[in-house]
Formats: structure tokens, sequence, C-alpha cells
């Protein structure tokens, strides 16, 4: 097993960065993070490799300012494996490419039936990775040893499944397929925050009534603000099943809360008061929650477009076969040429003239970049005029 060392301080970061920086080509990139140990999603670890120069691990929050390693690293290309998951994190810390690989995406867009990291060297290199620490609370410190092995491995292998996967897109024809969605990846803004985020709360379907969706809020909220405080995952204070059994008990009491079995989770007992007092304001909120959110910009359920609007499931059921069969033909996932959404709302509120021109305008509003119009417009708009077309003689038979 080779030894690696941590770099955890400014002095072994100015040091790695210089010597990166006389590295050659692209530049590996991969994040290890504490996702369901911790509240936040900071990253725990930054490994970076680099022909001519090796591998790199960085400990983030003791060393905090990473200047030097973007000023070094930044005007190259950077690889990385399912880079939307990374990039927030990487640019909590200032550290952001302004040219982008994407193993993962490539290897969609490419029609591998495996994408994961492990699977994407074994297909492209025939080397198999241990995946035995993908799921391990990285904030743990130190490090052990055979986890610095595993984060160093993401990235050891990783410009030269790149070089593969490029010649693979030269081959199949889809290099600027690729730079799209990588440039998309990019420029991409963050998602906004959800409307009433606590509605995800699993099982949260049994609880009836706005009072008690009420203190579902409320109980939810609380939580949220103690897993902030401490940075431990809401989920491992008190799990969401344990909040919805508090709902429905309905206890009369901090000690009827107290007895309520199926109330479990580290911080269950401990902060009793905080959960109590949720429920007490939950209830005497004059805020009543609706029992379901609508309005917005989403559309209906395409089961119930046949009653809510007959034109436009036509359109849909001419045009999905037809998108997807391209998909099929170009060798990727239906939804990596274009999204089910796009098509739905391109079909539900179409432009008053079809043609592929007037399609390929509302699907780029709708973000869609410009290879997925130069492969779908056109049969979309063949679509719906078909579909048109087959409705008016169905009408002319019928009457």
């Amino acid at each position: 097993m080779a030894e690696y060392t941590v770099i955890a301080d400014a002095a072994g970061l100015a040091a790695a960065a210089t010597e990166l920086a006389a590295g050659t080509g692209p530049v590996a990139v991969d994040v290890e993070r504490a996702s369901g140990f911790r509240y936040s999603q900071r990253a725990y670890l930054i490994q970076v490799f680099r022909r001519d120069a090796g591998v790199y691990l960085f400990d983030p929050p003791p060393i905090g300012e990473f200047g030097a390693l973007q000023e070094a690293i930044g005007a190259h290309e950077w690889v990385l494996h399912a880079a939307s998951q990374d990039l927030p994190s990487l640019r909590e810390l200032g550290l952001e490419p302004t040219e982008m690989f994407d193993t993962e995406l490539a290897a969609r867009l490419l029609g591998h039936e495996r994408v994961g990291l492990g699977a994407v060297v074994e297909d492209t290199l025939g080397i198999s990775l241990a995946k035995a620490h993908s799921a391990s609370d990285w904030s743990t410190r130190p490090l052990p040893q055979d986890w610095l092995e595993y984060a160093a491995l993401d990235v050891l292998h990783l410009v030269d499944v790149r070089d593969a996967l490029v010649s693979e897109l030269e081959t199949q024809g889809k290099t600027s397929f690729a730079h799209q969605e990588f440039q998309d990846v990019l420029m991409r803004p963050p998602k906004p925050p959800r409307e009433d985020p606590w509605r995800r709360l699993s099982g949260l379907h049994t609880v009836r009534g706005r009072r008690a969706l009420a203190v579902a809020r409320s109980l939810w909220t609380a939580r949220e603000e103690l897993a902030q405080q401490v940075d431990v995952a809401p989920g491992r204070l008190v799990p969401d099943r344990s909040l919805v059994a508090a709902v429905l008990a309905e206890p009369a009491s901090k000690q009827a809360l107290a007895g309520v079995k199926e109330f479990t989770g580290r911080a269950s007992r401990t902060e009793l008061e905080r959960w109590w007092s949720a429920i007490v304001e939950g209830r005497e909120s004059g805020d009543l929650p609706p029992e379901r959110l609508r309005g917005g910009d989403s559309l209906p359920p395409p089961r119930a477009w046949s009653d809510r609007n007959p034109e436009a499931d036509a359109r849909l059921k001419a045009a999905r076969p037809a998108v997807e069969q391209r998909a099929t033909e170009l060798s990727m996932p239906t939804e990596n040429l274009l999204t089910p959404d796009m098509l739905r709302r391109v079909a539900w509120a179409p432009p008053a003239s079809v043609t592929a021109e007037s399609v390929g305008s509302a699907l780029g509003e709708l973000g869609a970049r410009p290879w997925q119009i130069s492969e779908t417009a056109q049969l979309i708009a063949d679509a719906f005029v078909e579909s048109v077309q087959s409705g008016s003689e169905a009408s002319e038979a019928g009457s």
C-alpha cells in the first residue's frame, strides 16, 4: 500500500501548488464530503493529480485559503467525475475551473451501461477500484491510511480515463455534444431554495390536517436549526420517521412526548425541551400551511393530460417515441438527449406556428443546448404536426 500524507497547512499547499503548476496536461480533481454525517456539504478532503507532478491530498478546514492552488491549476482543464456534485464544495473554497471534462457525463453520452467512477475506470482502463469508503465520514481525523489510498485512486487514473473517453467521443462524433454539456454544467446557476422544504419529510403523507402540518413544519425547522448549529446531518439527530411519529402521537405534555417510543434519535431526549417548544409553536401558529402546494410553474402529471389538455396529450404521445428512438440511435439515455420535463413543457404549450425553428427556439428558452435542439427539434415539430392531422382525421371519421 502506498503511503499518503495529507497537506494541512499553507506552506504545504504552496509547495504542492508549485509542483502542480510544473506538471503537464489536464488536472484531475475530486472531493470527499461527509454527506449523511454533517449538516454542511463542505469539502473535507480534496484530491488533485497531474502528470509529472503526482497526487496531492489537501485538508480544507485547517488550510482555509486555497488561492495558491487556484492560481496554479485554474487555467488548465480539470477532469472531474459527476462534476455537478463537487463544484459547489470547490467553489466554497474559491476553487473553480475555466475548462472542464466530466468523465461521468461523457460516459452517459457515450451510452456506457455503468457510469459510476469505478465502473468507468474498469470499462476504459481495465482497472478495478475498491469503493469501500465511498460513504465514510470524511470529517474523521486523522483519516486512516486505507481511506487516503482510496481517495488517491479516485484521481490517479482519471486523466487516463479522460483520454480514453476523448477518443470514444471522437469516434462516435459526440465531441461537440460533450463540450456543450460540460460548459452548461460550469455555467449553470445554483438551484433556487426549494419551496417548503419541510414537505420532504419522509412519511409526511400520513399527516392529516393543516394544524398537524404546522406542527410538522415547526419540528422540522427546530431540527434544521439544531443540525446547522452543531453541523450534524438532521436525520442523525432525530430521524424523519420520529418527527412524524411525534406529530401523529399528539402528546399532551413534554413528558408524554418523552413517552412516545417511536420518537427516537440521539437528540430526541437530550433536546426534549426544544422539540416540545416546537410542537407548542406549531399548535399555536396562525400561519397554517395548505394541505398541498399549488400554483408555480409545475405541470399536471402526464396521466391527467388526456382530460386536462387532450391536444397536449396527443402531442406528447406522438413526440416521445420519436425522441426515444433518436436517443437509441445515438446510443445514449433519452434524458441526456432531452430531459422529459423539456419535452413535456413544449408539448403542453407549443409555439403558435409549429416548425423546427420555432420548436428549437422554445427548447432553447427552456435551457436545451444547441446539439440537443439540432437532434430533436425537427423530430418534435413533425410529431406535433402529425398529432394534429391524426386528430383531425379521427374527428372527421367520427362525424
